[in-house]
């Protein structure tokens, strides 16, 4: 319903399922892309690497994941996720499996460059494959600093 009422609150809700941040652009002029997961897997890399995540509420098909693919590509991306209200079809699989695999640097681990999931395998557990923060570091939600306990004396009001 949501899918119906409001899409893009639909994609946030979505994008939120997988810890994703929303790409902050205006309505409509996301170039393919409606959220982003940052990680490192060389620490003495200048950027960390990117998955991009696209959403779509409605009818998917093998053009999807092409696209998805073209933007992977534009941006030098990792990994691309395509999540969707419908199961991808036979052909999607196939188009989504020729894109290969992702190794990550430090670990060597293999993860498939373009992933499709629905809501509902999200829903129920199936998450996307990708580095964690024990094999990198994420780097989607910045971490505030850590701030410096005053102590008793620097904490009372002054005058008192």
């Amino acid at each position: 319903m949501l899918a119906e009422q409001d899409k893009f609150q639909f994609q946030w809700w979505a994008l939120g399922l997988v810890g994703a941040r929303p790409v902050e652009q205006k309505k409509g002029a996301d170039h393919g892309i409606d959220g982003k997961i940052l990680f490192r897997d060389d620490l003495n890399a200048a950027k960390p690497e990117q998955i991009i995540l696209q959403v779509k509420g409605g009818k998917t098909g093998v053009k999807d994941v092409r696209d998805l693919r073209g933007v992977l590509d534009r941006e030098k991306a990792a990994i691309g996720v395509l999540i969707s209200l419908q199961p991808p079809t036979r052909e999607m699989q196939a188009e989504a499996a020729s894109t290969g695999f992702y190794e990550h640097k430090m670990n060597k681990q293999k993860y498939p460059r373009i992933q499709l999931r629905t809501v509902k395998e999200l829903m129920t557990g199936k998450g996307i494959e990708r580095p964690t923060s024990a094999a990198a570091s994420d780097e989607t939600f910045k971490k505030a600093p850590t701030s410096k306990r005053k102590s008793a004396e620097e904490q009372a009001l002054p005058g008192m």
